[in-house]
């Protein structure tokens, strides 16, 4: 085995230890939240770290169709992330119902006044 192949060798399992270990650590992200917002960050993130998973098996065997599957998945994580950005903005960024519980335990507990039941009005574009 030449010195570069070995160069190539030890960069590309490097980045494969590398790349496992971030994969890790975001799949941790993902599932502790603690909202919405970072958890599709996470998603996002995911997908960037399976790109260079793709790519660093693409240069070690050396078959170049795993960058066009690389590509794909780029187009599918944009497109993923949009729709998560989109439900989001829908539903809005209110906190989740464990981090509202803890940061006010009496919120939302008590009457409602009957002024402010009818007052709600539907934003412009809502569906």
């Amino acid at each position: 085995m030449k010195l570069p192949d070995q160069i190539l060798s030890a960069a590309t399992g490097f980045a494969l230890v590398l790349l496992s270990m971030a994969l890790l650590v975001t799949v941790w992200r993902i599932i502790r939240g603690p909202t919405l917002p970072d958890r599709v960050l996470g998603l996002d993130m995911l997908v960037a770290i399976a790109i260079g998973l793709i790519a660093v098996v693409a240069i070690r065997t050396g078959f170049n169709l795993y960058i066009d599957i690389a590509i794909a998945l780029g187009l599918v994580g944009f497109l993923a992330t949009i729709a998560f950005a989109r439900f989001v903005l829908a539903r809005g960024l209110s906190p989740e119902k464990g981090a509202l519980e803890q940061a006010a335990p009496d919120a939302g507990k008590g009457p409602r006044s009957s002024k402010a039941k009818g007052t709600r009005r539907k934003r412009k574009g809502a569906r």
